[in-house]
């Protein structure tokens, strides 16, 4: 059952030393929801929650499972239940910054092989969301693949395809149409045994379709969206994990309304490639485009060869990256403030104990 879903060496060597505890087993988290799990271990399902401990000693929300992750579970005399006490090491995990105003890494799908970037040809479709969305896939350390769905709502998707390429750079685009099956063959031939990908887009543009299309079946609900605004409720409203005839696996998402980005640094050069070919041959070496005088990618864009919102495009992420990074370096001096606090309330009472 594990091999089916992917367990290999370097897992079974992480698993090692809970192998001799009693009770304990790995299992893949295939469903989260508000923090209530669903994992397929050896023989079948658990329905499992976090053990007290394991919520206690997680200093952020990251550290807590996600689908795909690989976990621990105790499981006491009731065997269809269990409490996650560890989660195992990810080799790739998709991160953005949570929802809201809290400054914290949400982990949307963990141990993934592929990200499926689902666009459709209608009122969703954004270069500068794509851009994001690239951004985030590729730090996650998964290969990104572009979808671009709904076809038959643009006049000239074929010059879609040419546009959007221009944008994903080393990433593979496909122009799939689910609801007709046309192109699933493309987006299976990522998958296979052992294998798992992940769909990540906004709602209604067919990401559920492409599950029931790469199932055979109808595993999740679908819902048409308004043709005036490409709007409309989410279909799936949790995350889970679905395995595939084939042995393959696909993650299912909810739509996000909010994709901000967790610390995508490492990925720009990658998803502004034609940004980072023209900076070598600005004035200065540290040149960030905006005001420098002899600017490459400035010269680019007026003559016409780097589109102008694509450096703007690139000057915002920026921006927010910055951003980001300074309410991280505040909120990690605000929890090293609150650990000492709460050390040296311990101390304070080993002393007063200590005399008595």
């Amino acid at each position: 059952m594990l091999n089916e879903l992917g367990w290999g060496e370097a897992l079974d060597a992480a698993f090692a030393a809970w192998r001799a505890k009693p009770g304990h087993e790995a299992g893949r988290v295939v469903v989260e929801f508000n923090h209530l799990y669903r994992v397929s271990v050896d023989d079948g399902d658990v329905e499992a929650s976090l053990s007290g401990r394991l919520r206690h000693e997680a200093e952020r929300r990251s550290e807590l499972p996600a689908v795909g992750d690989w976990v621990v579970v105790r499981r006491g005399a009731d065997r269809e239940r269990g409490a996650i006490v560890a989660v195992l090491p990810r080799r790739s995990r998709f991160s953005r910054k949570a929802a809201g105003n809290v400054t914290g890494e949400q982990v949307v799908a963990a141990n993934v092989d592929v990200v499926f970037i689902v666009m459709s040809l209608d009122a969703d479709f954004s270069l500068r969301r794509l851009e994001r969305y690239l951004l985030l896939a590729r730090e996650s350390g998964a290969v990104p693949v572009v979808l671009l769905t709904k076809p038959d709502l643009d006049a000239d998707p074929v010059a879609r395809v040419v546009e959007v390429t221009t944008v994903a750079g080393d990433a593979a685009v496909h122009l799939v149409s689910p609801k007709l099956g046309q192109g699933i063959d493309q987006v299976a031939a990522y998958l296979g045994p052992g294998r798992t990908g992940a769909l990540l887009g906004s709602s209604g543009v067919g990401k559920s379709t492409i599950i029931n299309r790469l199932s055979g079946r109808d595993v999740q609900r679908t819902r048409e969206v308004r043709e005036a605004d490409a709007k409309g409720r989410h279909t799936t409203t949790n995350r889970e994990l679905v395995v595939l005839p084939d042995g393959g696996m696909i993650i299912d998402t909810p739509g996000m309304r909010e994709l901000q980005l967790w610390d995508a640094t490492g990925a720009v050069r990658e998803t502004f490639d034609d940004i980072a070919a023209l900076a070598p041959s600005c004035h200065f070496a540290d040149c960030r485009h905006r005001d420098e005088p002899r600017c490459a990618v400035k010269a680019a864009v007026e003559n016409g060869t780097l589109p102008a919102d694509r450096l703007d495009s690139f000057l915002k992420l920026q921006d927010e990256l910055a951003f980001l990074e300074r309410q991280q370096d505040e909120r990690a001096q605000l929890e090293e403030k609150r650990r000492a606090k709460v050390m040296g309330k311990a101390l304070k009472q080993h002393l007063k104990t200590k005399r008595r």
